[in-house]
């Protein structure tokens, strides 16, 4: 099965940069491209539209605007298979639904310190906290010229070469499709002294030190990715940090941001993790929030 490229859109400007982002990159990848609106009947919000209050003509009025966004689209990119759903039910379920028969689904954001839009209140976050396949955060100002030559995919590596795996694979498949350098960042910390056993000393002592010892373990990590994509440009960056802050410090020179993301539960509801929350509130570039594999 081909997975399409899924981009939501809602009628704001942001999910129409995300329109557009989605339709360029499912030109890039050969893949079709599926635009979801997920909506419910509300009276005042037809009314307030200039439209009468009752669920068809509604319904009428979003299949409209779908298929004016749509159509931008189809102009600019004429060999692209776009198909359109319209699909009443509950904004989370519904696109988390799409995100999980997608190759990975595209949504807009707004603001700095905030998500508005489909990422109104908890919806984004539970969009992608529960999605199984990656979900690409675009913003309103998001121009095709910044995906141009020289500005590269930026992913973040942390752990075991396994911890990162699926988000080492996108942004090479990202770079691979578009030309681009991947920019593998690794942050780290000095560990608290009672994190000290001989174990770690002695694996510390072989490596030379703590920043040798990051290094070998983001070496390790990207091997496996060089090989499978040899033409692709690799720049391993291992830095003192929070992850979060040496992520942003590279952040001006990207396209695109990549950081994984393990889903935690919690009595008030789900989580996305530090890292993904950070860029997701402070890049100006689109960010890719990828599930651990």
């Amino acid at each position: 099965m081909t997975r399409p490229i899924t981009a939501g859109v809602d009628g704001s400007q942001e999910s129409l940069a995300a329109l557009a982002w989605a339709a360029r990159e499912a030109v890039r990848r050969d893949r079709p491209l599926r635009v979801v609106h997920a909506w419910r009947f509300q009276p005042q919000q037809a009314l307030g539209a200039g439209i009468e209050g009752d669920a068809d003509s509604q319904a009428e009025w979003v299949h409209s605007a779908v298929t004016e966004a749509v159509g931008t689209v189809t102009e600019q990119h004429p060999e692209l298979a776009v198909t359109t759903d319209v699909i009443e039910g509950a904004v989370a379920d519904t696109l988390a639904a799409a995100a999980a028969d997608a190759e990975l689904l595209v949504l807009g954001s707004r603001g700095h310190g905030r998500l508005v839009g489909f990422l109104l209140g908890s919806v984004g976050q539970q969009v992608i906290a529960s999605a199984t396949r990656p979900v690409v955060l675009v913003r309103a100002g998001d121009q095709p010229s910044s995906e141009a030559a020289g500005r590269e995919i930026v992913v973040g590596q942390q752990g075991d070469p396994e911890d990162s795996a699926a988000a080492l694979r996108f942004a090479f498949e990202t770079a691979a499709a578009r030309g681009a350098t991947v920019r593998v960042v690794r942050a780290w910390n000095l560990p608290p002294v009672f994190a000290y056993s001989p174990g770690s000393l002695k694996l510390l002592d072989e490596a030379g030190g703590l920043e040798p010892y990051e290094k070998k373990g983001l070496a390790a990590a990207v091997r496996p990715f060089r090989e499978r994509f040899p033409d692709v440009p690799v720049e391993e960056h291992v830095e003192m940090g929070s992850a979060s802050q040496v992520l942003l410090s590279v952040a001006g020179t990207a396209q695109l941001m990549v950081v994984g993301r393990r889903a935690h539960r919690t009595a008030v509801g789900a989580r996305i993790g530090s890292v993904a929350h950070g860029m997701l509130h402070h890049a100006d570039c689109p960010v890719a929030v990828v599930p651990h594999g």
